[in-house]
């Protein structure tokens, strides 16, 4: 499994990429089990009330969340790249700048502590 982590505006927003031959979570809308590469995090967007209320760069900011978008990818490059762009953009939903975002890809393997770096994979 890769988690790939962005933080800014003092928040974060991780997700999963499951490997070839990791079990991947199975629900209504998941990609193609014999989908190499498989993408899951949350996606949410800012609403003017109602939400979850989270800290971003010291403003109150309310969140809505909705259900997760699994996607399928046959490369590892082409799922990293997906999930960078996801977790940018769900920045710049809540008016966070997604130059802004620092990522932050970690590399975790059964019964292994996480490795974290430039040989984590991404």
């Amino acid at each position: 499994m890769l988690l790939v982590r962005g933080s800014a505006g003092g928040t974060e927003l991780t997700g999963t990429i499951y490997e070839r031959g990791e079990r991947a979570p199975q629900f209504k809308g998941a990609p193609d089990e014999d989908a190499a590469y498989v993408w899951v995090c949350d996606e949410f967007y800012e609403v003017e009330s109602g939400g979850t209320t989270q800290q971003i760069d010291g403003e109150e900011v309310n969140v809505a969340f909705e259900s997760p978008m699994p996607r399928g990818f046959d490369t590892r490059e082409q799922a990293t790249a997906a999930a960078r762009d996801h977790v940018r953009t769900q920045f710049a939903r809540i008016g966070v700048d997604a130059d802004a975002v620092e990522i932050e890809v970690t590399k975790t393997e059964p019964d292994a502590k996480a490795r974290t770096g430039p040989d984590a994979g991404a």
